[in-house]
């Protein structure tokens, strides 16, 4: 038991400077955490504004990327729809040319004239009238040489007998007549031609 006790009281001879070491280990452990709490705070609002930097850069890029990538979509979408629309529009027109196709092919089964009929009818009746004209023109210039033999024959029939001033009007009565006759003659050959 002696054996005991001095082991005990050595112990506590060297406890006591354990002791002190554990509690100088302690508080050296304790410092070095205050000052690596203090470092990490001084440099760690630093770290922090140097993360913000960096995250608004990264922003700004992602930013720009993504603008570029919405505008080459919006070419490529815009092109794609140009296209599209100009297909669809080729479509319709073929669409509509059949459908004017079968209703001229309805209509002229009907016996409706088309437009085309229609633009040569006016056109021949346009021509038709200028040569009525320049005949009415030409007949105008007879009537004129007929009148004034005319007003010379009742001269010369004051002259004849009675009978001779009826001849005179006999011969104007015709000239007038051959005139309408001329036009009624022109208007059925253009009827005819129609």
């Amino acid at each position: 038991m002696v054996k005991k006790l001095k082991t005990t009281a050595a112990s506590k001879k060297a406890g006591a400077p354990l002791k002190g070491s554990v509690k100088d280990s302690a508080q050296q452990i304790w410092q070095a955490g205050l000052g690596a709490f203090n470092k990490a705070q001084a440099e760690g609002s630093k770290a922090f504004e140097a993360l913000v930097k960096e995250g608004v850069s990264l922003q700004r890029k992602t930013q720009s990327a993504a603008e570029e990538k919405i505008s080459e979509a919006t070419s490529k979408m815009s092109t794609m729809a140009n296209g599209i629309s100009h297909k669809a529009s080729g479509q319709w027109d073929k669409l509509e040319s059949i459908f004017e196709e079968r209703v001229a092919k309805a209509l002229n089964k009907l016996g409706v004239p088309s437009a085309k009929d229609v633009a040569a009818l006016i056109e021949r009746i346009e021509e038709l009238n200028k040569s009525v004209q320049k005949l009415s023109a030409k007949g105008a210039a007879p009537k004129a040489a007929t009148k004034t033999p005319a007003k010379a024959a009742p001269k010369r029939a004051a002259k004849a007998p009675a009978a001779a001033p009826e001849a005179s009007a006999a011969v104007a009565k015709p000239a007038r007549k051959r005139a309408p006759a001329r036009k009624a003659a022109v208007v059925e050959t253009a009827a005819e031609a129609v």
